[in-house]
């Protein structure tokens, strides 16, 4: 592979192939995510309005999402839902991508192989026209941070710390992407918490109604029918808004464990492939 033929993000990355700016390492394009739970949203709906009208035995199933006095509530909810549900799928395909840059072997695996500044040299290179820009996988930039200052460190326990140093910067990169989706769980139980007390309050104010409408048993107990569909309403919302949430925190930690999981994987490699294969010209040698 020549120089001319190094990948860039642009070609590898999910974002930048639907036209939208890469986020870094596993961070996503906030417009993409809206963009596409907007477009998820508004087909849920259309396949609810489906069943609707060809399979009514499915009341169960669309209504809590079409009834008039959950809409103000559902329709934001599934929207962050459907959001969510983006930004984790694409957060799946970008750790894919930083697995990849274990497969290059950027770092030739021989046991007779050392790491010297000539050699560094060579590794650098290697990495450069393997990817246009190292700073788009989280294993190309550590090794290309440690490296390309391996001049300036006079021991092994400095680039170590170069390396370690790093390593907590990328678990706060990793850590400060979910940032937006923990949002969302937290919106999500509080949307339904509100159409609970309008559908609370609709059944409060009718049932005040029919009291002062009604003088016999009869007529209170017939107008009390609708009086309850506040009730319903109300805790329709909270359901759904409560399964969406759990959903998708259950998706969230997943998806946390696998990015973690990638950081350890990336500080394993720099230690048995940089830190252990370093020959300086210190006293530690």
């Amino acid at each position: 592979m020549n120089k001319t033929s190094a990948l860039s993000g642009n070609q590898l990355d999910i974002e930048a192939r639907f036209g939208f700016k890469a986020g870094r390492f596993t961070s996503t394009n906030t417009w993409l995510a809206f963009l596409g739970g907007a477009i998820l949203a508004g087909a849920w709906y259309g396949l609810m309005k489906l069943f609707q009208a060809y399979s009514p035995n499915l009341i169960y199933l669309y209504e809590p999402f079409l009834r008039h006095g959950n809409l103000t509530t559902v329709i934001p909810a599934t929207f962050l839902f459907f959001t969510s549900c983006v930004i984790l799928f694409v957060k799946g395909r970008k750790v894919s991508l930083q697995k990849k840059a274990f497969e290059w072997g950027v770092v030739p695996a021989q046991l007779e192989f050392v790491l010297t500044e000539k050699t560094a040299r060579a590794v650098l290179e290697r990495i450069h026209t393997i990817v246009s820009d190292p700073k788009d996988f989280i294993l190309l930039n550590r090794i290309e941070r440690a490296l390309s200052n391996l001049h300036h460190l006079g021991q092994v326990s400095e680039v170590s710390s170069v390396l370690r140093g790093q390593a907590v910067d990328d678990e706060n990169a990793i850590g400060g992407s979910f940032t937006l989706l923990h949002g969302f769980v937290w919106a999500m139980p509080v949307l339904g918490f509100i159409g609970t007390v309008q559908g609370l309050s609709t059944a409060v104010g009718g049932f005040g109604a029919v009291l002062a409408a009604s003088s016999s048993l009869d007529q209170i107990k017939n107008a009390l029918k609708g009086v309850t569909g506040g009730l319903s309403t109300g805790f329709e919302a909270t359901l759904v808004a409560l399964i969406f949430s759990l959903i998708v925190q259950i998706w969230i930690t997943f998806r946390q464990r696998q990015e973690l999981a990638l950081l350890d994987e990336c500080s394993e490699y720099c230690q048995a492939y940089v830190i252990s294969k370093l020959r300086l010209n210190t006293k530690e040698d």
